[in-house]
């Protein structure tokens, strides 16, 4: 190859091309993964949920395998921006130094190259002048030889003219030896140099193109090598990603999933009971035994139930009407009896004892959430929380009970260990006075103390309102259905009052309860008569009733309904024995009759 210089110069430059090549190839590989990573994280953002800490969506099995998932594509677009950073510092960033080392080092072999090739020919082309200077010297010694020789020869010739020729022939002579001295030295001198070149410094220059498209060559084996480790390497990372996407989808459980569903939901109620029978016979049962017409004070009292009952929705809003000027107090006249003719009493009661109850209800109560906004989710709370939750139902009320008494047992935890750390750094200031003003720290040791006692209250406070809850659980899953309904008529039948009995014409009746207080009531609720039922309601939760104008009642106790809610959470019902009051809607289930809804 001593004379394909510019050939080895062509591909040394193509290897340099090809090393160049392949860089680009690393850096758009590179690109390529940084976008797949940022689109990878892009979509684990997207899909990720955007949660608050306090936020108590259901955990389902199925949404934490989800969630793991997003968690191990994250991990696993960031192992891909781990293989493009790998890339880039050991394949690309190595690739494009070397490129530039080796442009320079083979920038500076050719040109110790064409230097050797220039000095080669400046020696070629001495010696080819000292070797035409000597041709052309011997051509003219020749001349001058030949001219000596004719003269010499020639008898007409003078002594001095072939003198002259003599001398000419031994200057032209001596300068042709010169000359041939000269030209054999210059081509000593070029054969020397040209050996030199061919078997010395060419051989050398290529050796070092050689080393150096070998070490070309080496790189871009080790780049090979390390572009194919840099996957490699994260691959370990990538299988345990995999492994725990496939863990993630083991770990759905749909049993789990369905009690998450059924605890989120709970609400704790019991099932609605069974419909009373309404037996509206049995005034006429009545009639017809007795065989007597009711007094003229009775039929008196029976007033159209259409007027009665628009009377009374005009006059008995609960929180509508400002009070009326007092009447006289409350007498037991209010109440009376009346006896049909087989001397069997019952008990007929005027409006008045309602509108006692109510005398002082005008104040103001605040508004119980129906029970009805509580079945629509597990957290989604219709009206203002309360601090004892009791706008939730019985389950939800405990599981949040629950969680407020760990989270002030954790707190109360901190709060002694902080009083213990202060009573130890206490104790050491007074051993070590140096240290530290035990004074300093009784200010912080106070307000620990004083907050310990407040969590204990907060906690005894929860607890005991928990106890209640409880109470109220366990109590409803030992009663029995049987005692819930108890003015069921055992042969089919019920009076209006409430009493059972197997012939209508021994019908008895109980005493009325009075439960009047000694109070004022307004004199425009002077009806004479009770207002008809218009459906009946069951009570889903007990309530005591201590604000007049109230009805306490009974858990699974059954009412009659004489008024319907007017949009302020409250209905107006009445028992078997006549008394009347409100209840909260949202404590009983109400059963409107159709024929009477009307009126």
């Amino acid at each position: 190859l001593k004379d394909q210089f510019d050939n080895l110069d062509k591909h040394t430059q193509w290897g340099i091309d090809f090393l160049e090549k392949y860089a680009k190839f690393v850096k758009e590989r590179i690109e390529i993964e940084q976008n797949y990573a940022k689109q990878l994280r892009n979509l684990v953002k997207k899909y990720c949920p955007k949660r608050s800490p306090k936020d108590e969506e259901p955990r389902f099995t199925s949404c934490i395998a989800f969630f793991n998932i997003l968690n191990e594509l994250n991990d696993y677009a960031g192992q891909r921006e781990v293989v493009a950073e790998e890339m880039g510092h050991r394949v690309y960033g190595e690739l494009m130094r070397y490129s530039h080392d080796l442009k320079t080092e083979r920038k500076m072999h050719l040109q110790e190259g064409r230097k050797a090739q220039q000095y080669l020919d400046m020696c070629w082309k001495q010696m080819d002048n000292s070797k035409k200077k000597f041709e052309r010297e011997c051509r003219e010694a020749e001349k001058a030889q030949q001219s000596y020789e004719r003269l010499d020869n020639d008898t007409n010739a003078t002594k001095a003219d072939v003198e002259k020729a003599k001398q000419q022939l031994n200057l032209r002579t001596h300068m042709a030896d010169e000359n041939k001295n000269e030209y054999a030295a210059q081509l000593q001198n070029f054969n020397g140099e040209q050996h030199k070149h061919y078997y010395i410094v060419i051989p050398q220059i290529y050796k070092q193109l050689q080393e150096m498209d070998e070490r070309r060559t080496i790189k871009l084996s080790e780049c090979y090598k390390g572009f194919a480790d840099s996957e490699r390497k994260v691959i370990p990372i990538i299988s345990k990603c995999l492994e725990g996407m496939i863990l993630a989808a083991k770990s759905v459980d749909e049993h789990r999933d369905s009690q998450l569903v059924i605890d989120c939901f709970k609400s704790g109620f019991e099932p609605p009971g069974d419909f009373p029978f309404e037996d509206y016979s049995q005034n006429i049962y009545r009639t017809i035994s007795d065989g007597t017409i009711s007094t003229p004070k009775q039929e008196g009292m029976r007033i159209d139930s259409k007027t009665t009952v628009g009377k009374a929705k005009g006059k008995l809003w609960l929180f509508g009407k400002k009070p009326k000027p007092q009447s006289p107090p409350l007498t037991p006249t209010s109440l009376y009896t009346s006896s049909t003719s087989n001397g069997s009493q019952y008990p007929i009661f005027s409006i008045e004892p309602v509108h006692y109850c109510m005398s002082d209800i005008k104040t103001g109560k605040p508004r119980i959430p129906s029970f009805r906004s509580l079945k629509r989710g597990c957290f989604s709370l219709q009206g203002p929380a309360l601090e004892d939750f009791s706008h939730l139902p019985p389950e939800q009320r405990r599981k949040k009970l629950q969680q407020r008494i760990d989270e002030l047992n954790r707190e109360l935890q901190k709060e002694t260990d902080q009083k213990d750390a202060l009573i130890k750094m206490k104790d050491v200031y007074e051993k070590n006075p140096q240290m530290g003003d035990p004074g300093s720290l009784q200010p912080k040791l106070t307000e620990t103390m004083s907050n310990m006692d407040r969590l204990r209250m907060e906690i005894h406070k929860n607890e005991a309102w928990l106890s209640e809850v409880e109470g109220k659980v366990a109590a409803r899953s030992d009663r029995r259905h049987s005692s819930d309904i108890n003015h069921l008529v055992t042969q089919g039948r019920e009076s209006p009052e409430g009493s059972y009995t197997d012939d209508a014409n021994q019908e008895v009746r109980g005493p009325p309860q009075q439960h009047a207080h000694p109070n004022e009531f307004d004199d425009e609720f002077e009806d004479d008569d009770p207002l008809p039922a218009i459906g009946h309601c069951k009570a889903i939760y007990p309530f005591d009733g201590h604000n007049e104008g109230t009805l306490a009642m009974k858990e699974g106790e059954i009412l009659y309904v004489i008024e319907e809610d007017k949009g302020d959470g409250w209905t107006r019902a009445r028992r078997h024995n006549g008394e009347e009051g409100y209840v909260p809607t949202s404590y009983i289930d109400v059963t409107l009759e159709k024929n009477s809804k009307g009126a």
